[in-house]
């Protein structure tokens, strides 16, 4: 256990990326961030715990993550915080990027996206 108030609970990840990986759980069980309700007190935690995982390992900065279903390993709402330093052998992100085939398909996905808001 790292911290415990009445928001959020964060916890050593028990297979972590680096040493001092945390998670940061809601209290309340929420399978994904769309089910959150009270979003601003508990990314003011997760704020919080990136600053001191990066304050108290003296870390060079911090990956924070969370999956949404896919990939999500338990039905319930985590972020992870993980301790980043220069040449630590993480590149970038976890999966392959890819390109839009012109400027008229990027705008497409923006409109879908932005229509769904």
């Amino acid at each position: 256990m790292v911290h415990s108030d009445e928001v959020a609970v964060s916890f050593l990840d028990s297979r972590p990326v680096f040493k001092g990986h945390v998670l940061v759980v809601p209290r309340v069980h929420v399978e994904t961030l769309a089910d959150l309700a009270g979003v601003g007190p508990f990314f003011e935690r997760v704020q919080a715990m990136a600053r001191a995982v990066e304050q108290g390992l003296e870390a060079g900065g911090t990956f924070v993550a969370m999956n949404n279903r896919v990939s999500q390993s338990v039905p319930h709402l985590h972020v992870h915080v993980v301790p980043r330093r220069k040449k630590d052998g993480l590149r970038g992100f976890f999966w392959p990027r890819t390109t839009y085939a012109s400027a008229e398909e990027a705008t497409s996905y923006a409109d879908l996206i932005a229509k769904a808001l």
